[in-house]
């Protein structure tokens, strides 16, 4: 039986009033984060995850995340079953609001009126940002969700049918017994 992990596979918090910005950061998770993060999302191999970001305090208490993430990852071909590698580099834009914000904000969203919302901002709770969940469903989105090695293809068969054998059911055999 598969539990669910009680957690995000990583966590990073910072405080808000602890953030310097424009200065860079990075990431790198440990072996045992990686697997982690791995076994989630069904990966043969998860190597060289490094998110390097920086981060920038705007009005009314919103936080601005900008980075990139790297890593190197083996999935399996949807084809053939076997080992696909490939290498992630995505960048990363991404807004932190205080909850109260993203209330108000959720308010005027669900107004017929209202343009619709690209990106929803990630909150801010008690004072702190949790990255780990942000390095995670980044990697998650960033896969290839039918990765397929190069040179497999699929074919599809029905077989052959016979000119003869064309009908089917329960009368078709005793259509061939008549035959001379």
């Amino acid at each position: 039986m598969h539990q669910e992990p009680e957690g995000p596979p990583l966590s990073r918090e910072i405080r808000v009033i602890d953030i310097d910005d424009n200065v860079s950061h990075s990431i790198e998770p440990t072996g045992a984060e990686m697997a982690a993060m791995a076994s989630l999302l069904d990966l043969g191999a998860l190597d060289g995850l490094h998110f390097e970001y920086r981060l920038r305090r705007g009005g009314g208490g919103r936080v601005h995340l900008s980075g990139r993430l790297k890593a190197g990852v083996t999935q399996t071909c949807v084809v053939s079953l076997e080992p696909v590698d490939a290498s992630i580099d995505v960048p990363v834009e991404i807004e932190f609001w205080p909850e109260p914000l993203i209330e108000n904000w959720a308010k005027k969203a669900e107004d017929p009126g209202q343009t619709g919302v690209l990106d929803w901002p990630e909150s801010i709770a008690d004072g702190t940002i949790d990255l780990g969940p942000v390095l995670y469903e980044t990697l998650a989105t960033a896969l290839d969700p039918y990765p397929k090695k190069a040179g497999a293809s699929f074919q599809w068969s029905q077989g052959t049918a016979e000119p003869e054998a064309s009908e089917s059911g329960a009368f078709a055999a005793l259509s061939q017994l008549k035959k001379p």
